[in-house]
């Protein structure tokens, strides 16, 4: 075929918003840029369902103007109100057109690429901009007498691919996360379902049933009581310019941009006619509401707290990307969903589940050492007897300087990874650093009995709580609170600046209030920090700095 008409278009259209539907969780999922706006492959795709709802069989201007118009009211978030532009200033280029071969094609879409980066505050190079702009232009490059639309479009997938695999090389942030571009991701799906649908591989509907489902409503424990709002609201508009406002030909369009820039960031703004379309990402939208209804009413609004789209997840995607290496990166070995919540926060690039019972295995490390990513990977086993599995797995891996600082309990881990300095780059002398702070640090662990025992002078019943440190123990108890203040007692707490207590999976709420308020009351001049750690095994763990 040579040329395409308006019931192609809306086809292609309608491919490549089913080919996108596919795939947006993995586009949502490789969103890192610029704050945890997770929703970009469901943006996208919302967007352009919009557009291809609205497309009909009319001639190709029509049918182009009306999944430019669908998409302009359906367009949701940064990425889908660009998506939105894109295709706008693609129907501006079939304008006066019935049909249109690969020349024209060529022509319209470059019309969509400056429409695009006009309505975008601060282009920045690396994302779906720097996507579509560079396939485009290289596509068009590649045009020739006997080019079709097939093979325009085949050629524009190419080079959208190319360019996505880019963007890592653009965006540091990228580089770093070891992903692509998640807009640019969005339109190579979108492009390559349009080309489907032009060589015939694409059947209607017959993937749309597998897509998987959009998200169903935010996660509200993301955002409690006690959070403070770090990211703002992505928040988006359509607004109506009214004549008894202001005339809609006269709205200060740059004047605005400019307000909207220094209100918020990630600013997307421009006017349809009377219809005015922004997005923005601020702490304050209520503000914003109220200066621009100033000059219209509002047709659509939708404000988002982002830190409920946050999205932990790490995903597979289809582009293989290597991530720079950092300089230092750590790992720890920890049992319990808040100690190892406490060793990330203390800096821990991936925490192996392991302790006491239940040693990891070498596979296991290498694995951590191959996601940490980092040129030298500092490794905290916390536990005597996984020492020798962690010097294994160093051996076994080559990709990284892997050195085991031999931390044979958690609050010697603890201790040195909450001092660990690597700013000076010498990583034996910082080893060495980390020998000292190990050194002057004593765990205590409070535990159940698993059988009776004399040690130490002390007698030890099956069922009792016993207290000890480095294999000695102080203390046996039939109450699990006394076992714990009498250990902290024999372990001379008075002597140290900071006691942390760690506790247990099976450590009640309320008895763990009454031993860190017994710490504080006997133990004045010590600063009593208290972690729930949810480690099973060990009911309470006093670590003394």
């Amino acid at each position: 075929m040579t040329k395409i008409d308006g019931a192609l278009y809306s086809r292609m259209v309608r491919a490549g918003s089913e080919n996108l539907a596919e795939y947006r969780k993995v586009v949502n999922d490789l969103n890192v840029f610029p704050i945890p706006d997770g929703d970009t492959g469901d943006n996208m795709f919302m967007t352009c369902e919009a557009g291809a709802g609205a497309a009909g069989s009319a001639s190709l201007e029509k049918a182009a103007e009306a999944v430019a118009q669908g998409m302009l009211l359906g367009a949701r978030g940064n990425s889908g109100v660009i998506l939105s532009r894109i295709f706008a200033g693609i129907a501006r280029g079939f304008r006066g057109l019935e049909k249109a071969g690969a020349g024209e094609i060529a022509a319209a879409m470059k019309t969509g690429l400056e429409e695009a980066y006009r309505a975008v505050a601060v282009p920045v190079e690396g994302t779906i901009l720097t996507v579509y702009r560079e396939g485009v232009e290289r596509a068009a490059r590649n045009l020739s007498a006997e080019s079709t639309p097939e093979s325009f479009f085949r050629d524009l997938v190419k080079e959208c691919e190319e360019a996505l695999l880019r963007t890592p090389d653009q965006l540091a942030v990228l580089k770093e996360a070891g992903v692509v571009d998640s807009g640019g991701a969005g339109f190579y799906y979108i492009a390559e379902g349009m080309k489907k649908a032009l060589t015939g591989d694409w059947i209607e509907g017959e993937r749309a049933a597998a897509a998987p489902a959009a998200k169903k409503g935010p996660d509200l424990s993301l955002f409690t009581e006690e959070s403070e709002l770090t990211f703002g609201y992505c928040t988006e508009f359509l607004l109506r310019l009214q004549k008894k406002k202001g005339d809609p030909e006269d709205f200060p369009l740059e004047k605005e941009r400019a307000w909207l820039e220094k209100a918020g960031d990630s600013v997307v703004v421009f006017r349809d006619g009377s219809v005015l379309k922004v997005h923005v990402h601020t702490k304050t939208p209520g503000e914003i509401l109220n200066h621009f209804q100033l000059y219209g009413e509002y047709l659509t609004l939708k404000i988002e707290n982002m830190t409920l789209q946050h999205s932990e997840s790490r995903v597979e995607n289809r582009f293989e990307v290597k991530r720079a290496k950092k300089p230092y990166g750590i790992v720890a070995v920890a049992s319990g969903e808040g100690l190892k919540k406490t060793f990330l926060e203390l800096g821990c690039d991936e925490v192996v589940e392991g302790g006491q019972s239940m040693n990891p295995s070498a596979e296991a490390f290498v694995e951590a050492f191959r996601r940490t990513n980092a040129e030298t990977v500092l490794v905290f086993p916390n536990n005597g007897n996984v020492i020798l599995t962690a010097r294994q797995a160093a051996g076994l891996f080559e990709e990284s300087d892997v050195r085991v600082v031999e931390s044979r309990t958690v609050g010697e881990g603890y201790a040195a990874i909450s001092m660990l300095d690597t700013s000076s780059g010498d990583t034996d002398a910082i080893l060495e650093e980390m020998k000292e702070v190990i050194g002057g640090v004593v765990t205590g662990v409070v535990s159940r009995a698993s059988r009776a025992a004399e040690m130490n002078g002390v007698g030890v019943k099956k069922g009792d709580f016993i207290g000890f440190s480095d294999d000695v123990i102080y203390v046996d108890d039939a109450n699990r609170e006394k076992a714990a203040l009498r250990l902290a007692e024999a372990l001379h707490a008075e002597n140290y600046d900071i006691l942390l207590l760690l506790c247990g999976l099976d450590a009640p709420e309320e008895e763990t209030r009454r031993v860190t308020d017994g710490l504080r009351a006997a133990y004045k001049r010590t600063e009593v920090i208290t972690v729930d750690g949810g480690q099973p095994l060990y009911d309470y763990i006093l670590i003394l700095e």
